[in-house]
């Protein structure tokens, strides 16, 4: 099997994960699958170069959240976001509840997201998120708290204004007023 049969089935492996990985980086289909190919011909120009071909995968990993920094870092004005969802079937049973989740991601900065997206959906241990990042643990875990700390807080306020799985929320409950002595 020559090195591009090796990598074509690579990427046709991968493809599909480092999207998924690249839209909670993001938040936007189109961003996303420009980041998944601009890493996938990052890869591919080093592929000859990975020496041990078990470790592509995290090669890639770290090459998308490489990308997806400097992508944010050249704050494009030509791009302008909208509030609007890609035209995608939704599989999951409460699209309300991924859209709200989405939303706050969106809020944090770009390597908290990273952090986040890495920890949380790609599992990866601290120590993984520290090599993707190429940071020490200490810094992943100080964004991971920051990053947590904003999402409870902004997920906590969409809650409270949807109330739980989009229903109103309820009226609070009262204290029974009494002294205590």
């Amino acid at each position: 099997m020559t090195a591009e049969e090796e990598f074509v089935e690579f990427a046709g492996a991968v493809s599909a994960r480092l999207q998924g990985m690249a839209f909670l980086l993001c938040g936007d289909w189109h961003t996303a699958e420009d980041l998944v190919q601009a890493t996938l011909v990052k890869v591919f120009v080093s592929w000859r170069r990975i020496r041990q071909q078990e470790t592509a995968h995290a090669y890639a990993t770290r090459t998308l959240v490489n990308t997806y920094l400097a992508h944010k870092r050249l704050r494009r004005t030509g791009e302008i976001p909208t509030s609007e969802l890609p035209e995608r079937a939704a599989e999951l049973p409460s699209p309300e509840t991924r859209m709200v989740v989405i939303a706050a991601l969106a809020t944090l900065p770009p390597k908290g997201r990273a952090v986040v997206v890495l920890r949380y959906w790609a599992d990866l241990s601290v120590d993984q998120v520290a090599a993707v990042l190429g940071c020490s643990p200490g810094a992943v875990k100080s964004q991971s708290a920051r990053a947590l700390d904003k999402l409870r807080s902004v997920l906590g306020d969409a809650t409270a204004e949807t109330g739980a799985h989009g229903r109103p929320p309820e009226a609070p409950h009262e204290e029974p007023t009494g002294s205590t002595a």
